[in-house]
């Protein structure tokens, strides 16, 4: 499994949308701005994560998007699956689950896989990135004295 541009880039836009959303909605030119993105990739990878309901749009001549949830209820696996689709390692079924050994390697390698990776991105959320970020952006902001 491979994550695809669509899903760097929208997992980085929703991570500044709720960083910088607290009180206000957000522009897609800021966000692209701010990461470098284009905006109208921005507003093809908003699109879809309006329609998930992830996000909600703002109309108007100020317009601009908030987050569709509160960050402690957005998971970076909703994104992502929202984004990507399946969030599996193999595509498709095997074809003939009968052979044993294809058997044995989709329960004990496939499976697993799957299970790990849909363990760790159901379990972070857009909060728990905002507190990570804001963690690490203090740490950049040492006050030097001569």
């Amino acid at each position: 499994m491979k994550i695809s541009t669509k899903g760097r880039y929208g997992l980085r836009a929703m991570v500044d949308l709720a960083v910088n959303s607290v009180s206000d909605h957000v522009s897609l030119n800021s966000i692209a701005e701010s990461q470098g993105i284009s905006v109208s990739y921005l507003e093809q990878v908003f699109s879809v994560l309006r329609k998930a309901g992830l996000v909600k749009s703002i109309k108007g001549a100020q317009g601009g998007y908030v987050l569709g949830d509160n960050p402690r209820n957005i998971t970076v696996g909703m994104i992502l699956r929202t984004l990507e689709g399946d969030l599996t390692v193999v595509d498709g079924e095997e074809k003939d689950l009968y052979d044993n050994m294809q058997l044995c390697i989709k329960k004990n390698v496939w499976d697993k896989m799957n299970a790990c990776i849909s363990e760790i991105v159901d379990s972070i959320t857009l909060e728990d990135l905002i507190d990570e970020y804001h963690k690490l952006k203090g740490s950049d902001n040492y006050i030097y004295y001569i």
